[in-house]
């Protein structure tokens, strides 16, 4: 009787595809095309979320890179100046197309908007529209009603599922080659940000000295600091403004006005206005309820870079009045 040979396993020759795919995947979200399988598609991909781990641990170089006034101005303007881009353009714009604007200032804004780490224009905006259609039903991918607070404030964001651009939401917008572009290579202008960061700093470190910065310090306040603060103060309109604030509009969902998440997001903070009519450029529906990315975008418009600002109706803001 013969003996079948023991199978010897290769140690150095295992291929791991997987492995590599998610690695490819980094750079290039363009990789994320084999069929979704369901029995994972809600869970965490944590070596696919790695970058987003190791942007908030990036925060903690702080404890050697210490903190200077240059440092802090770089943070505060980076975080203004691309949450206008995220609120403006990526929320109003391209997800509700509530104003008109050139493929130059689109594309612009696009940029900006990609430096805030939160994925390319079209992954924003279908996943944003998906939102506005399940809004607090179980089919909302971060409606906190079903999941819990941190399921709705970052969980959702980093599963296999919610790593894909769902381009059947977004034809009006894919048919811009730059813009699929920005969202397949979502980490390229993140990068670029980054190492302009770090040149800056370098730079002012040799030559301004009197600033009291350097590359590592403008690297960890301009850019980990500031964008994990960008991050997390957006996703509180998922987290926070459907559980807490005033319900001004009886909507089919929980979304409600709150003054403070207002104030953090340039105007994301009336939620339950934005609920009951989301196609306006406007979100604070009365004089007091501060909308800062409105006065932006009339800003704009007065200077003749986009058009067709869409105001709420009459009848909205009537009923806002009572």
């Amino acid at each position: 009787m013969s003996v079948p040979p023991i199978p010897i396993p290769a140690a150095s020759g295992v291929k791991r595809p997987w492995l590599r795919q998610t690695l490819r995947q980094w750079f290039d979200s363009g990789e994320i095309d084999a069929p979704l399988d369901p029995a994972i598609a809600d869970r965490i991909d944590w070596l696919r979320a790695a970058p987003f781990v190791a942007l908030h641990l990036g925060c903690l170089g702080v404890l050697w890179t210490g903190v200077s006034p240059t440092a802090l101005t770089a943070a505060a303007l980076l975080y203004a100046v691309r949450m206008f881009a995220i609120t403006g353009f990526y929320h109003r714009g391209f997800s509700h197309r509530a104003f008109r604007a050139s493929r130059a200032v689109q594309l612009l804004f696009a940029v900006v908007g990609a430096a805030c780490v939160q994925r390319g224009p079209l992954w924003w905006a279908a996943h944003h529209r998906n939102h506005h259609r399940d809004a607090d039903t179980p089919r909302d991918p971060h409606s906190p009603l079903h999941r819990g607070f941190l399921w709705s404030h970052m969980g959702w964001f980093l599963t296999r599922r919610a790593f894909r651009t769902d381009l059947k939401r977004v034809s009006d917008l894919a048919r811009f080659p730059e813009l699929r572009w920005l969202d397949r290579y979502d980490i390229a202008v993140p990068v670029a940000l980054a190492a302009a960061l770090y040149a800056l700093g370098a730079l002012l470190h040799h030559g301004a000295p009197q600033l009291r910065t350097d590359g590592p310090q403008l690297l960890v306040w301009g850019f980990c600091i500031s964008t994990v603060a960008l991050f997390h103060a957006t996703v509180t309109i998922n987290s926070l403004a459907h559980r807490w604030g005033s319900r001004r509009f009886e909507t089919p969902d929980e979304s409600r006005n709150n003054l403070l998440l207002a104030l953090l997001t340039f105007g994301e903070g009336w939620h339950n206005n934005h609920h009951r009519f989301p196609g306006t450029a406007r979100q604070g529906f009365r004089w007091w309820e501060i909308d800062l990315t409105w006065y932006g975008l009339r800003l704009l418009a007065a200077l003749g870079l986009i058009s067709g600002l869409k105001p709420p109706p009459a009848r909205v803001l009537e009923a806002a009045e009572r």
